[in-house]
């Protein structure tokens, strides 16, 4: 695929993105989803091998194809490694999937009920390495725990200074200010986080489109005017804490807004698994999400 054809596959393809891309203080977590407790590792070494060897399992499954995940996301590490023999970026678009890398590296202390992004020194380089493997776009995670105008402003803002880095490298950014869906002032936040989404939009040049990587809604259907808008490539929904099923149920509710979900794709996967169980667990997992994105429920008003 050259640069044409992935923008055409995230913007007009049939399918969602999986979110591959747990980094230091969530792999031991999803470790443990995955049936690999704390005492099968004694390093960080350890514990990425075991990660990577999980996520090349599901890159190299037949069920993980082009045809119903159009992208997929990746840790630093994960992106440096290889996947049969070829380099990770490389597998997925021989399988016609998209990738992507995680470039945020964590998340400042809650300020103005809101998470900022910790700064990026070595952005512009890890943009060029990335690039240079064939990777079209990056992630970047901001978390949003109240409805405070000024915090998600500052969230929005930020995500999008980073975004423009991100273009100027000749890349795609997936700006991602995640609201806490166990928030208690979720619907404003929700409400809050489209105007300011809104307005930076506008802001940009003409021509120029980003990426969004959203909560899904309280309201459904709130985030319309961010799926019509001529500068969103696409927009994505994280699960966000919901099961797949509940995630799903949700996702289904919201035009033209696809997964990029990454527990709710791989909390029925074990390590322990056979090939043939584990390839058919991913398959029907890959299918709900798939259902999710691509077929659409009626909503009343």
């Amino acid at each position: 695929m050259q640069h044409q054809d992935m923008v055409k596959k995230i913007g007009d393809g049939n399918g969602f993105i999986a979110a591959l891309d747990q980094s230091g203080g969530s792999t031991p977590k999803a470790l443990k989803g995955y049936g690999i407790e704390e005492n099968a590792y004694s390093n960080d070494d350890e514990m990425f091998a075991l990660i990577h060897q999980m996520r090349s399992r599901i890159i190299s499954s037949p069920a993980f194809t082009g045809d119903k995940v159009i992208g997929a996301i990746l840790f630093e590490k994960t992106m440096d490694g290889t996947v049969d023999g070829k380099q990770t970026p490389t597998a997925l678009i021989e399988k016609g999937v998209v990738p992507f890398i995680k470039i945020d590296k964590g998340l400042e202390d809650e300020a103005n009920g809101v998470q900022l992004m910790k700064p990026m020194p070595e952005l512009d380089a890890l943009l060029t390495k990335a690039k240079g493997l064939g990777v079209f776009g990056t992630k970047e995670r901001s978390v949003i725990n109240s409805a405070n105008r000024e915090g998600i402003a500052a969230v929005v803002a930020q995500q999008f200074e980073v975004g423009k880095q991100v273009l100027a490298h000749g890349m795609m950014p997936m700006i991602e200010p995640e609201v806490n869906i166990k928030s208690d002032t979720r619907a404003e936040c929700d409400q809050i986080l489209l105007e300011e989404i809104l307005k930076n939009l506008d802001a940009l040049p003409d021509g120029t489109q980003v990426m969004l990587k959203l909560s899904l809604p309280v309201k459904a259907g709130l985030f319309d005017p961010l799926v019509d808008h001529p500068k969103v490539l696409r927009v994505v929904a994280l699960s966000g804490g919901y099961k797949r099923p509940e995630a799903c149920a949700e996702l289904a509710k919201n035009r033209g807004i696809v997964a990029s979900f990454s527990r709710a794709l791989l909390e029925d996967l074990r390590a322990q698994m056979s090939d043939d169980e584990f390839n058919a667990s991913l398959a029907s997992a890959i299918d709900e999400i798939y259902q999710g994105s691509t077929k659409k429920v009626a909503v009343a008003a």
